[in-house]
């Protein structure tokens, strides 16, 4: 595994970076052990509010420093990268601002003295994160766990060294006291070694089905507490009585946003009979006005995919749909340029015995699927093995509540798309993984609920 920053407008291979061997590991993992028992854990809500809240003005000031990294080593268009740097210093504001309201002390009803719950901190977290959202993945695990009192190991994608660097530096500024953010560049086998270490009280994890299965089974034999926030397959439905505009707008953002490489970007567009055609003309003209270009470009609208490797895989995806009965009504070919650049793409004909029907495309592939009424687009949409995030769109908000709650998923949006924010609780069921980010629910995952009875 080679931690190297890969230019994805150009293919130009632009830094590499050495890996920690295990004696640093060691070292790295003493330090914040020492960092939580004797600094980090120890000192007041207000003081850690203070680092966060200084990290989220120094992202806020550096915003086109922190963008332009994201945009260099992953590809994403520039005016998304700042969004991005927005949202991530959003998220370590609120955590700041809300971490005390939400670890206050729960007291219990009891028939016999006084009781009550205390939220305390576990010790060392052990973080690994993905390459598509670089900041925004470190943010939803710093946010509530530094206000926690936790410290934080993580292992950050090898796409995205610069990132990592970069964000590990932006808390040491912040005021946070060295080891209670490290970055680690370290190998999968290393992960392991690191799971299973004994200063390691939980772990995170942002990735893929195949990696959240490795990690749970590393840290259930450890028993430690894990998190996973893996694939995704959303469904985004429009019914009949939908408002067309608003369904085009969101649907477009919906799959297009980052490239298409989200775990909850909209992948299967579940389209009423009595509206598809209208849809998906409007849809495919909306994706043929795509430009692509370099993403640092103001004037660009389709970014390359984040590598070869991910352009190649949903490529090998194309081809398995095509030969199992899909059709492609737009799009499927590399764009004849340099750097990892995929046509928007539209496949149709999708049956249940196509590969493609289950599997996640984290690219600008679109899936539509056609149905006849309400029942159909619920029984659809819940024939997944994932279930993170969906959309409804619909002009009856009662009709849209009646379909969401059917929906097997962790989230649901009703005419919007599937996103994120500091105060909406993140995360799925089935594939999709378990636990939550963000929101109250994302400051509980790894703390102590400590009750304490006095008689």
């Amino acid at each position: 595994m080679k931690y190297r920053t890969i230019n994805p407008a150009n293919g130009r291979v632009l830094q590499e970076f050495a890996e920690h061997d295990d004696a640093q590991v060691g070292e790295i993992l003493a330090r914040a052990n020492t960092a939580f028992r004797d600094d980090w854990s120890r000192r007041p809500l207000s003081d850690r509010r203070i680092v966060l809240k200084m990290a989220a003005s120094i992202l806020r000031q550096r915003r086109e420093h922190f963008a332009r990294l994201v945009t260099l080593e992953m590809g994403k268009r520039l005016d998304e990268a700042r969004a991005e740097v927005d949202l991530s210093a959003d998220i370590l504001s609120y955590y700041a601002d809300h971490a005390a309201t939400f670890l206050a002390p729960e007291t219990l009803v009891v028939d016999e003295g006084v009781a009550w719950v205390e939220n305390t901190p576990l010790g060392v977290i052990f973080c690994i994160e993905p390459w598509n959202f670089p900041y925004y993945q470190l943010a939803r695990v710093v946010g509530p766990n530094l206000m926690v009192g936790n410290t934080l190991v993580v292992k950050h994608a090898p796409s995205v060294p610069q990132c990592a660097l970069a964000f590990e530096r932006l808390l040491l500024d912040a005021g946070a006291p060295l080891g209670a953010y490290s970055n680690l560049f370290v190998s999968n086998e290393q992960a392991a070694m690191i799971i299973a270490d004994p200063r390691v009280m939980g772990v995170a994890l942002t990735g893929s089905e195949r990696a959240g299965s490795a990690v749970a089974a590393e840290a259930g034999k450890a028993m430690k507490k894990s998190t996973l926030e893996l694939g995704g397959s959303d469904a985004f439905i429009v019914l009949d009585d939908s408002d067309v505009d608003l369904a085009i707008r969101w649907a477009v953002w919906a799959k297009m946003n980052n490239t298409g490489q989200s775990c909850v970007a909209a992948k299967r567009f579940i389209l009423d009979d009595k509206i598809a055609d209208t849809f998906i003309a409007r849809f495919k003209g909306e994706l043929e006005k795509l430009i692509p270009g370099d993403p640092m470009d103001e004037q660009t609208t389709l970014a390359p995919l984040s590598s070869e490797g991910a352009l190649q895989t949903v490529l090998e995806q194309i081809e398995l749909a095509t030969k199992s009965g899909a059709k492609v009504l737009l799009g499927g070919k590399r764009i004849d340029r340099p750097g990892y650049y995929l046509e928007p793409t539209i496949l149709t004909d999708i049956g249940p015995r196509n590969p493609a029907f289950y599997q996640e495309f984290f690219a600008p592939v679109a899936l539509i699927f056609r149905v006849q009424d309400e029942r159909s687009a619920i029984q659809l949409a819940n024939d997944s093995p994932f279930g993170l995030g969906g959309t409804v769109i619909t002009s009856d908000a009662e009709r849209g509540r009646r379909v969401a709650r059917q929906i097997d998923s962790g989230m649901v949006f009703i005419n919007r798309a599937t996103w994120t924010a500091p105060d909406l609780p993140f995360g799925g069921i089935k594939n999709s993984g378990y636990g939550r980010e963000l929101a109250e629910l994302g400051i509980g995952e790894f703390v102590n609920k400590k009750l304490i009875h006095a008689a």
